[in-house]
């Protein structure tokens, strides 16, 4: 007589599975963990500097400095054998808008063009000159322009010289690089490297007169680039 097997119980008898050990498990909770931390910290800081950023902003309120073109007087300015000859004053005026900021002007270098050719390169301030300038106060500076250059004219860059010379007016555009640092108590900043650009209808004026000016009209405000 044939004996019956006993009933399993639906129990699995087949290959055992391995289980991820315990301890990869934790230290997989402890880098997910720790990689929070770090973020958290993060971005704790960023919004801490941030602030402080805008805190000092609102106390210092510092601004770009202005300049302007008060004073000009071209008494020559011939061009002949592709070559320009010119005599050209500028009187300049910085200011300083700041009420807890002074600015030094270590250096100002300007650059003179016509129809979009320089033709001049002057030192207006050098380390023999620089200076400091206050809060909220203003400072004259000068360029003078005078030589020759040789400059390439086309035909239509020739008419209109002439038409120019005809109406005792020239489109000048300057140019001026700066090399300026703020202080604010005691402690003075690195350099900064604004740009100007000053575009000017300037007057001829003989080298016997006194010279046209600006001081019966606005002074020619000048674009500063940071």
């Amino acid at each position: 007589m044939q004996q019956q097997q006993p009933q399993l119980n639906d129990a699995y008898y087949g290959p055992t599975i391995p289980l991820a050990p315990r301890q990869n498990y934790y230290s997989n909770n402890r880098n997910r963990s720790c990689c929070n931390r770090l973020w958290k910290l993060l971005i704790t800081l960023i919004i801490l500097f941030g602030l402080v950023i805008l805190i000092f902003y609102l106390i210092v309120q510092p601004r770009a400095f202005k300049f302007y073109v008060t004073e000009s007087k071209l008494t020559q300015f011939d061009y002949t054998n592709n070559t320009l000859h010119y005599n050209m004053l500028l009187n300049f005026t910085a200011h300083n808008p700041n009420k807890k900021l002074s600015i030094y002007y270590d250096k100002v270098v300007a650059r003179a063009f016509y129809q979009g050719s320089r033709f001049a390169n002057v030192d207006v301030i050098t380390h023999m000159n620089s200076f400091r300038q206050d809060k909220n106060k203003n400072d004259s500076m000068s360029g003078v322009f005078s030589g020759q250059k040789v400059l390439i004219l086309d035909n239509d860059q020739v008419t209109e010289l002439k038409k120019d010379k005809n109406v005792g007016v020239y489109d000048i555009y300057v140019k001026l690089y700066f090399r300026i640092r703020f202080r604010l108590g005691d402690s003075v900043s690195s350099k900064y490297k604004p740009k100007v650009k000053c575009h000017l209808a300037v007057p001829f004026s003989s080298s016997n007169a006194t010279g046209f000016t600006f001081k019966r009209l606005l002074p020619t405000k000048c674009d500063v680039e940071f």
